[in-house]
């Protein structure tokens, strides 16, 4: 099965999709009624992207939790890819924050 592989270029890929899953499955639980169109933006035209950085902030959670999966499982380079994306997730939703 592709998630037992352990190289960087699964990991990258499980790194990307990971906080789009996470996003998904805050705006199904906070902005329910209204569509994915809309709440992304009613997010990004918020003063001060509050709402988008905490969104983006635990949809990186999902990442945490690859991450423990794949360290758990020794497939170190998976774990590094993953590691790496959400360090730039993080990077990008922090100057979001910062120059905002």
């Amino acid at each position: 099965m592709i998630f037992r592989k352990d190289n960087y270029a699964l990991g990258a890929v499980l790194g990307f999709i990971g906080p789009i899953v996470g996003l998904l499955i805050f705006k199904m639980t906070k902005f329910a009624e209204i569509s994915f169109a809309d709440t992304l933006r009613y997010m990004y035209m918020e003063i001060g992207h509050r709402t988008l950085t905490v969104g983006l902030s635990l949809a990186l959670l999902v990442n945490a939790l690859l991450f423990t999966i794949y360290v758990n499982g020794r497939r170190d380079k998976t774990a590094k890819g993953i590691f790496i994306l959400t360090c730039i997730y993080g990077i990008a939703i922090l100057l979001l924050k910062t120059l905002s």
